[in-house]
């Protein structure tokens, strides 16, 4: 399994890539077949003021794409949300399958 994480427009410290990372390797637990990952982090700037910060995660299964995009006040936040609509739509195609 293949994992990138980008920041776009600003540098993430370690703490935050930690993070993802952690819970990025968890994915696998959801769909046995992933065979990359694609994390952005993005800041969402308005007229030179830091309005939200947006998470991007764009998985890549046989045959299959799944992407989800949250934005919040906070990366964790965002990479909260994007993460349990990432794993809901991993679990969906999963039952879809064996049906």
């Amino acid at each position: 399994m293949n994992v990138q994480i980008q920041s776009v427009h600003f540098d993430a410290d370690s703490k935050l890539l930690e993070l993802v990372n952690g819970k990025i390797s968890k994915l696998g637990t959801f769909h046995d077949r992933i065979i990359g990952i694609e994390v952005y982090l993005k800041l969402d700037n308005v007229v030179h003021t830091i309005k939200d910060k947006i998470v991007e995660i764009k998985v890549n299964v046989p045959k299959h794409t799944f992407f989800v995009k949250q934005s919040s006040k906070s990366f964790e936040e965002s990479f909260e949300k994007s993460m349990e609509s990432m794993i809901s739509q991993l679990k969906k195609q999963k039952e879809r399958a064996a049906a």
